[in-house]
């Protein structure tokens, strides 16, 4: 297909989602990831000779890595560390337990009750025991949550999970090698020094029609990403925490802020979230219903099992500790990545890849639809963070 053609098509399919999200009053992320799956269906059944309309196209492929990494760094630019002091304990609480209870219980469902394989079983762990900050964050930011203490912590905990999820692929499946050493060595010292010198570079060169921030900050996206993925690590995770180290200097530029949500939006996020929507295959979910919900239901299980209870412990509102639990459910980025790591690896076939991602998809679009549909906090939307003094949740 042209090149422009499909361009146009895509941009197409994400104009349809924005409606959809208007019509039923979803995030749009979640109407991206709905049309893509609906989309990828309906041309598997009439056109099979373009199966995902282009996902696997290296320039799409491209697109959607770069959105992905592009809003992990977004996430983390909202996280200043002061919003969230005094609450540390619970945000690591929440995310660690967030992490072992789903990846320890999906890993023993998929072993015991499946009968799948023992590195198949720690990869489905692995891969069900995520929550996905790309996600968590578009609906936060779509909402207002991003301004308050209450989302500023629940992003951070969904961050620790996912740390702990990469570790997990780290040791389980991938040896520490000395190129791992390496991008520890080089991530560390660049974070730094990244925020005298960010400082410095903006006063010095920023505000130009040439938009030199935008390119200053992809440069380092991009190169630690690579550093990342040659070490055998994902690209997402240094994003998050350069996003971090330069929250406090982008939250005294709106403008900046307002010109990367709208790069991250309009052109990234897209193809991301369509993309990811195509990769589910409900074909092979109608093959094995039974073995869909017993993974669907083994992670929404765990995940409340393990989050609520912490919630709850962190003197969360009960509301709130329904709705940490729900978007903590969630899962997209990490969990498609650690399929297709297990696929590529031989540790998984193509069938059970396809139930893992169809899993994955499912846990992004049903917990916040429910979420949002009757266990949103609106509370917290009323006293914005710069306006609350330094008191806990409750």
């Amino acid at each position: 297909m042209d090149i422009w053609l499909l361009g146009a098509f895509w941009f197409l399919l994400a104009l349809a989602a924005d409606f959809l999200s208007i019509r039923l009053k979803i995030a749009v992320a979640l109407s991206e990831i709905l049309v893509g799956l609906l989309i990828a269906f309906l041309i598997g059944l009439w056109l099979p000779q373009y199966t995902n309309f282009g996902s696997d196209v290296p320039w799409v492929e491209f697109l959607a890595g770069v959105g992905a990494v592009f809003l992990t760094f977004l996430a983390g630019a909202e996280l200043d560390p002061q919003a969230i002091k005094g609450q540390v304990g619970q945000v690591v609480l929440i995310g660690l337990v967030g992490f072992f209870v789903p990846f320890l219980g999906c890993t023993a469902i998929a072993y015991y009750l499946l009968g799948w394989g023992l590195m198949a079983s720690w990869l489905v762990g692995v891969a069900l025991s995520t929550t996905s900050v790309a996600v968590v964050y578009a609906i936060m930011l779509e909402l207002g949550f991003n301004k308050t203490r209450f989302g500023k912590a629940v992003l951070a905990a969904c961050f620790v999970n996912d740390l702990a999820t990469v570790l997990a692929l780290g040791f389980i499946f991938s040896p520490f090698t000395w190129k791992s050493v390496v991008f520890i060595a080089a991530a560390t010292l660049v974070l730094v020094i990244l925020p005298k010198m960010t400082r410095f570079t903006f006063k010095r060169w920023g505000h130009r029609h040439s938009e030199q921030e935008a390119k200053y900050l992809f440069f380092f996206l991009f190169g630690l990403g690579y550093l990342a993925f040659w070490s055998g690590s994902e690209p997402v995770l240094p994003a998050y925490l350069l996003g971090m180290v330069v929250a406090s200097i982008l939250e005294k530029d709106n403008l900046l802020v307002k010109r990367l949500r709208a790069i991250s939006f309009g052109l990234l996020t897209p193809f991301y979230f369509l993309r990811a929507g195509a990769f589910v295959s409900i074909p092979a979910i109608a093959k094995a219903p039974l073995m869909f919900l017993a993974l669907f239901g083994a992670k929404m299980v765990t995940k409340a099992i393990g989050v609520y209870p912490a919630a709850k412990f962190s003197n969360y509102p009960k509301k709130d500790a329904i709705y940490t639990t729900l978007l903590m459910s969630t899962g997209l980025t990490f969990g498609t990545i650690s399929a297709l790591y297990g696929l590529s690896h031989k540790i998984i076939d193509q069938d059970q890849y396809s139930l893992i991602v169809a899993t994955v998809i499912a846990s992004a679009i049903i917990p916040t639809l429910i979420a949002n549909a009757f266990f949103l906090p609106r509370h917290h939307l009323k006293t914005r963070e710069k306006e609350l003094p330094d008191l806990p949740l409750k």
